[in-house]
């Protein structure tokens, strides 16, 4: 019988010790595969937004009070390219002050990743967060009173920043007065903020949080405390330092007038980006210029899609709905078997019917 178990199979030609080496060969190659798939997931992250100043990558953020957990951002993801001016809108609790509070480096990301002009939010220490604050991002905040030392005046606040970032001190005064005078509050420069009307002082915090130079500016609804006029005044200022420094905005605002004349604005909803909307200037046949806008759903990198409220309500959708491939387009539909609607009678195969694809 052991010379049995010892024996060659008939008609294998394998060498002795090859069915171990295989049985081996065998148990490693999950291990392989995994450590395969780990690697693909990794190469995947990193070429994310390779190119983009900012970078979120199914970014979470979960706060824990009292035993309940909330989650204020649940896989969003996020591009913004160098030199962008966009703006963030959302119902209050959508999340989009906690992902300014992250870009801003207030706070950081439970899970998923976040990068800013090169900078890792979510692996840079305390000492590392106040650098960051210092040199690459600058925030304008919608009290007043947090932009601006009050025993300062409009030229000192400003001034005050390149102390930190190490600006020799015979360049700050100048530098501090170019900004001011930019942003048309240089007649402020020896006022105090009590001193200031409300445009004046939202503007003199632009030009503090431009003190150093850096290459984001996040204003969080910078023009919610102000009248009509004056908002235009602060959105005209944040247009004139995106236009001529070159520095990327990203704002978050309610304030239709703002979101209406930029570029892109992203919407935020149950702590995802939900939908986009872009503008572009088009010229009707007598050459006068209007603004047309193109509102986008937004599909993230899990292939996830929220569908407006307004729109699955009326059609019944919830839970699970019907996915329906066209050549050009995916049709959805409510899963129940209720009579159709519309003059189709059948099941919606054609684009004729396909009132709720999407």
């Amino acid at each position: 019988m052991s010379a049995m178990r010892g024996a060659k199979p008939k008609g294998s030609n394998a060498a002795p010790g090859a069915g171990a080496r295989g049985e081996a060969i065998a148990a490693t190659a999950p291990a392989a595969s995994i450590a395969e798939l780990g690697a693909e997931s990794e190469q995947s992250r990193a070429s994310y937004g390779a190119g983009a100043l900012i970078a979120c990558d199914r970014l979470v953020r979960i706060y824990a009070a009292e035993g309940v957990e909330v989650q204020a951002l649940q896989g969003l993801d996020l591009l913004v390219a160098e030199g962008e001016l966009t703006a963030v809108v959302g119902a209050s609790g959508s999340g989009k002050s906690t992902l300014m509070n992250i870009l801003a480096g207030l706070d950081a990301p439970t899970a998923g990743s976040a990068r800013v002009a090169g900078h890792d939010l979510a692996a840079m220490t305390a000492s590392d967060r106040v650098d960051y604050r210092r040199r690459a991002v600058g925030f304008v905040w919608q009290q007043t009173a947090r932009n601006l030392l009050p025993y300062l005046t409009a030229q000192q606040n400003v001034v005050m920043p390149m102390r930190f970032s190490g600006i020799p001190r015979h360049d700050r005064g100048g530098q501090a007065r170019a900004l001011l005078e930019m942003l048309g509050v240089g007649h402020c420069a020896d006022r105090r903020p009590a001193q200031l009307s409300g445009g004046e002082q939202q503007r003199t915090a632009i030009a503090t949080a431009l003190a150093n130079q850096p290459r984001v500016l996040l204003a969080d609804e910078p023009t919610g405390e102000l009248d009509s006029a004056t908002a235009r005044d602060v959105f005209g200022a944040l247009q004139s330092v995106n236009a001529s420094l070159g520095v990327t905005v990203l704002i978050v605002t309610h304030d239709p007038a703002v979101s209406e004349q930029v570029r892109r604005t992203i919407a935020i909803r149950d702590g995802r980006t939900a939908t986009e909307t872009l503008r572009h200037a088009t010229a009707d046949q007598e050459g006068n210029a209007t603004q047309h806008a193109v509102e986008y759903a937004v599909l993230d990198r899990a292939g996830r899609l929220q569908l407006p409220r307004e729109m699955v309500e009326p059609l019944g959708m919830r839970d699970r709905v019907r996915l329906q491939a066209e050549p050009d387009h995916i049709g959805v539909w409510p899963d129940d078997q209720r009579p159709p609607t519309g003059p189709s009678q059948g099941p919606p195969t054609d684009r004729s019917s396909a009132e709720g694809g999407a």
